[in-house]
């Protein structure tokens, strides 16, 4: 497998993470980013460093450090808010709207019978964001929906529960969100993809990266939209770094 390099400098590396490929190895085993770092070096003695996660089934655009003191200016970035990201999504629902912002908090649950999980409380973490629909195609009960959202914040499964509870349908292909209401099937995996990814750097160039538009979302039906702007972010509370 090669991995695609969307950018590349002294200090940072942007790749577009494969859909099934997990950042970190399973506690079960079995094939990981770090399978790659080698191809990952490119000339480089240091290998890099993911700055933040997605899910195993998310693709797209995912940041890396090449050196530790960038590592830690990465880290902070994040936590203060500095980068932008915009993903890509699939519903089987048109949304009532044609945009909007959602706001739900999170908290992290757990059961024998269904592992952990994340839900909207109101005593969770708070998380927010924002969503524009991109492309409706079907008719009548059989619409899907190409959404494009701006998380706000990087809560662990934040777009996942919140195209759920907040847009009313779960990510096409979900396996732990989707059943809610039946709709976990007709995809391989969970349809989201990390779009672009777009932070500043003081005396620096900004790292911006845009990710293609995933060919499991035009098998799906649906259309690659325009690109769009840089998903620029201004300063604002701390939070973590956790994405998908």
């Amino acid at each position: 497998m090669n991995i695609p390099i969307l950018f590349e400098d002294g200090e940072a590396l942007v790749i577009d993470k494969p859909a099934g490929l997990p950042v970190d190895r399973p506690k079960r085993g079995g094939p990981a980013l770090f399978d790659h770092i080698e191809q990952l070096k490119l000339g480089f003695q240091r290998p890099p460093v993911a700055v933040h996660r997605l899910d195993t089934d998310t693709s797209g655009c995912l940041l890396m450090a090449r050196n530790p003191k960038a590592l830690k200016r990465f880290n902070q970035a994040f936590e203060d808010r500095l980068v932008g990201k915009t993903y890509l999504a699939v519903i089987d629902f048109e949304p009532a709207e044609q945009s909007g912002t959602i706001e739900l908090s999170l908290s992290k649950i757990s059961s024998a019978e269904k592992g952990w999980r994340m839900i909207a409380a109101k005593k969770g973490k708070p998380a927010i964001s924002h969503w524009e629909l991109i492309q409706t195609i079907g008719e009548g009960d059989r619409k899907r929906s190409l959404i494009r959202f701006r998380p706000e914040t990087g809560r662990t499964h934040q777009l996942r529960v919140h195209a759920l509870q907040g847009l009313g349908a779960p990510l096409l292909g979900d396996p732990v969100y989707g059943p809610v209401r039946g709709q976990n099937k007709g995809a391989p995996r969970t349809m989201l993809h990390a779009e672009a990814i777009h932070m500043t750097r003081p005396g620096k160039d900004s790292v911006s990266a845009f990710a293609p538009f995933p060919e499991d979302f035009v098998r799906a039906g649906l259309t690659a939209p325009e690109p769009p702007a840089p998903p620029v972010r201004e300063p604002a509370a701390a939070t973590p770094a956790d994405d998908g």
